[in-house]
């Protein structure tokens, strides 16, 4: 006599239907490629990583990152900086002086991005092809 299986057991003879997603599970799938959508589109503008990449060993002037971004005009690196203080990822400090200095550092939303960023950093080093033009 065969035995029934109970509700918990797993049917193993027969293949399973695929059930459609429910109604939660797409909503939490939505809102999370919509976080992340959101996400790349930001740091996905040209330059904003690497400035946050840049300062993630401490404070930096204009001129620094300008010298360690090399090939940024001045215009984009100041409207970079401009963006990335108003999402709150970095702040930007005056020191009167004299001289007059500015600074710019990771505030601690920034801060939590970097380890991110250093995985797509290695990701990228092991799978995408290095352009040599």
């Amino acid at each position: 006599m065969a035995r029934s299986r109970t509700p918990n057991e797993p049917d193993k003879g027969r293949a399973r239907t695929p059930q459609a997603p429910s109604a939660h599970a797409t909503e939490a799938c939505d809102r999370s490629d919509a976080a992340l959508a959101r996400a790349f589109d930001f740091l996905g503008k040209r330059w904003n990583a690497m400035v946050l990449g840049n300062l993630r060993d401490g404070p930096a002037g204009f001129r620094e990152l300008s010298r360690a971004m090399g090939g940024i005009s001045d215009s984009v690196l100041s409207d970079r900086l401009s963006d990335l203080a108003g999402a709150g990822l970095i702040v930007r400090t005056v020191d009167e002086g004299p001289p007059l200095a500015v600074s710019y550092a990771l505030t601690d939303r920034g801060a939590a991005l970097i380890p991110a960023l250093t995985q797509i950093s290695l990701w990228a080093q092991e799978h995408l092809v290095e352009d040599d033009a």
